[in-house]
């Protein structure tokens, strides 16, 4: 709740300004309030709005709340909608901060031309100075939305950071990266670096595994070993093609010929232990089959 209050405090950031513009008498140059200076400070806020913003604010986040626990239980229970109910309830979130922020304005100030006038001059100092990356991260953010490089639940590489994405805010967008930890970057850093999705929206996502043997094998045999040890994962998505490349595999040192499974799996979730899965599987089947690996070069080569 701290973190919702602070979010919503910044509305309240004007009545500072306020305070500040009013006019000094000689009681104020000595440190103390004059009646008139509270009497003016009366005429520009509405005390009973601040403390319904206040009940306004725990409303909110109390339906933040709720909302995020109805997701995290239902995308556990129907699995197919994860990605949907994510989304919703990034949309949602967007609203309930918009209009509850218009909403405190609204009840904490008497709108009249004198209060627009100060409140609108206090924010604009406060975009100029303080606000300045605040205010381009939100602008950043609604791009972000309107532009849709990635979606909430999309798995992103970005900043030399790899998870995936948990939510997109005014501010910033939270990454769940692969270690479990969460990542939070300033919307403004996606308008000029790359962003790379690894699924863009849907559920599955393509795996890429990379082996490499020794030269002079059974390059076939060891091909099929690849082949079958992709198809019978239970992570796969088999109405996806599975494909198997083959390349000559070379260093400073070692020679050896290198093979590339790309495959799909059912749920970016299954990347790593499909990665885990079907490595097991074919180093087994390699060890059984007496395949070597790439040994250190002795430099011998037929005559040219």
């Amino acid at each position: 709740m701290t973190g919702m209050i602070r979010k919503y405090a910044r509305c309240l950031a004007p009545v500072a300004a306020l305070a500040a513009l009013l006019p000094a008498g000689p009681a104020a140059a000595q440190g103390e309030v004059t009646l008139e200076s509270l009497d003016q400070l009366n005429q520009i806020i509405r005390w009973s709005g601040v403390f319904a913003s206040i009940v306004l604010v725990t409303a909110a986040w109390l339906t933040l709340r709720l909302l995020a626990r109805f997701v995290q239980i239902f995308s556990g229970e129907f699995s197919s909608r994860r990605m949907t109910l994510q989304k919703v309830y990034t949309v949602a979130q967007f609203f309930i901060y918009v209009a509850t922020s218009i909403a405190i304005v609204l009840l904490s100030f008497r709108m009249d031309e004198t209060t627009l006038a100060v409140i609108g001059g206090s924010i604009a100092v406060a975009v100029g100075f303080a606000m300045k990356d605040l205010v381009a991260s939100y602008i950043a953010g609604l791009i972000v939305m309107l532009d849709r490089p990635f979606q909430v639940g999309d798995r992103v590489k970005f900043g030399g950071e790899y998870g995936d994405i948990t939510s997109i805010g005014l501010r910033s967008v939270t990454m769940q990266t692969l270690d479990d930890n969460t990542v939070t970057i300033p919307n403004s850093k996606f308008l000029s670096d790359i962003t790379a999705s690894s699924n863009y929206g849907a559920l599955d996502m393509q795996v890429v595994l990379t082996f490499v043997i020794a030269e002079g094998q059974d390059i076939d045999g060891a091909r099929e070993i690849i082949n079958e040890a992709a198809l019978s994962s239970r992570y796969l998505l088999l109405s996806k093609p599975v494909v198997v490349l083959v390349n000559q595999w070379t260093t400073q040192t070692l020679v050896g010929v290198e093979f590339t499974l790309k495959a799909y799996v059912l749920d970016t979730e299954y990347e790593k232990p499909f990665g885990s899965d079907i490595s097991l599987r074919v180093l087994r089947a390699f060890a059984e089959e007496g395949f070597r690996f790439p040994r250190v070069d002795t430099g011998a080569r037929p005559a040219s």
